[in-house]
């Protein structure tokens, strides 16, 4: 027996999620997909207008817009990101905010 690495569909999670963030009061949702000790990744549905608040940077992370738009700021500058695009997370406090519903899929580095 061959021992198979976890897949995940993010394209079929990612509605799922939006689904479950239009129902919570915080208009979000998030699914860990990958869990271990070097490493995190984060499927979040975040709906129009709803909001990650500022907090710390991990070592090192990137953000992925697998649908919708979002802004990703720091207390002195901000990118507007869409569909298909990938941002290295800076350095330094942030946070996001949903420009339109949105699904982002976030790996960060845990050492």
């Amino acid at each position: 027996m061959t021992d198979h690495p976890a897949v995940s569909s993010v394209g079929d999670l990612g509605p799922e999620l939006l689904a479950q963030a239009r129902e919570h009061a915080s208009r979000r949702a998030a699914r860990t997909l990958v869990s271990g000790s070097s490493q995190r990744v984060t499927l979040i549905a975040l709906t129009e207008g709803a909001e990650l608040a500022e907090h710390d940077s991990p070592p090192a992370a990137t953000l992925h817009v697998i649908t919708g738009k979002v802004r990703l700021h720091t207390h002195d500058d901000e990118w507007v990101l869409e569909n298909g695009q990938l941002a290295v997370i800076p350095p330094q406090r942030h946070g996001l905010t949903a420009l339109a519903d949105a699904v982002v899929l976030l790996t960060v580095a845990l050492r």
